[in-house]
């Protein structure tokens, strides 16, 4: 794919693997780090949300980021760095930049509710002392508020504020945050797979993915029909994939991306808690419809599949 930002296309949020003894597998972390390589991502983002971050000791959190930095030679490592307290935040981002990661995704302060000005001031601090590209997120479901995109915009200014991960659901806003950063050199990054193919069509540069673990090359062909222009592929695969997004979200996130993961040999289904193993009714469609992407090409699947789309 032709960058024309710094930051594009396809960039798994990564599962952190655990052992029986709910330890972290590192041989497993970094073969499946190696796995999203080869199969062709743009990034890879390690230690966010999916890779249950929020259950990790410090020392763990960058131990991971050192696992996958180690495992790969050509990706960049995106480390999730963020935290409600500022001073957490810009440690977490310091110990990540020693860690060798190449950035930084940092989900805005949670359950303290900031104002404007508190956002702004929280990111300019990290983006003032941590010589990283570095990437806002925006997850209001979890942190409880949203980033007003007037605080955005002054964000993009920074030279080293150079994303956004977009998990509103809003298209509205997002589309407003492209808008209004346009002039930038600013990724605007879809945070939730089943509006990837919408959040690219106003402008979006690619996706910060769950579903991109399980099935990678089919996500990097969407992404990358789409930001080809060639949309009569992209849609037939976003409708492809659409069935394996619902299914990834049926419970809290990454309970149902573990167990795919554990279908597909990629680690056991372990998560820490308070979190819980995949419900038994669940695990059986999960694995049914797994079954149905391992003998089709991207876009031979379902009603809209066509010619062109799987060429």
């Amino acid at each position: 794919m032709t960058t024309t930002t710094p930051f594009e296309g396809v960039m798994p949020a990564m599962t952190t693997p655990f052992d029986e003894q709910n330890e972290i597998d590192h041989d497993q972390l970094a073969a499946n780090a190696q796995y999203l390589e080869t199969a062709g991502v743009d990034g890879l983002v390690p230690v966010g949300s999916t890779g249950e971050s929020a259950t990790l000791t410090h020392d763990e959190h960058v131990e991971v980021i050192e696992t996958v930095s180690a495992a790969v030679d050509d990706v960049p490592v995106i480390a999730g760095t963020g935290s409600n307290n500022t001073a957490e935040a810009l440690s977490l981002s310091e110990r990540a930049a020693a860690a060798d990661a190449d950035g930084l995704l940092l989900i805005s302060p949670y359950y303290n509710k900031p104002e404007p000005e508190g956002f702004y001031q929280h990111y300019t601090a990290i983006a003032d002392a941590v010589d990283l590209p570095q990437i806002v997120y925006n997850v209001p479901s979890r942190t409880g508020r949203s980033i007003p995109v007037d605080v955005t915009a002054r964000l993009a200014e920074h030279e080293n504020i150079v994303g956004y991960k977009a998990a509103s659901g809003d298209l509205g806003l997002i589309s407003e945050v492209i808008e209004r950063t346009a002039d930038e050199e600013f990724a605007v990054l879809s945070g939730d797979d089943g509006l990837t193919l919408p959040i690219l069509s106003v402008g979006g540069t690619g996706t910060i993915s769950v579903v991109a673990n399980v099935e990678p090359e089919r996500t990097c062909a969407m992404v990358g029909a789409a930001l080809a222009g060639d949309y009569e592929r992209a849609r037939a695969i976003h409708h492809e994939l659409s069935p394996l997004c619902r299914e990834l979200f049926v419970e809290t996130n990454p309970i149902p991306v573990k167990e795919a993961m554990s279908i597909r040999d990629r680690g056991r289904p372990d998560v820490r808690s308070p979190l819980t193993r995949l419900s038994v009714e669940h695990r059986e469609s999960l694995a049914d419809l797994l079954a149905e992407y391992e003998t089709a090409a991207p876009g031979e699947i379902g009603p809209f599949a066509t010619e062109e789309a799987s060429r």
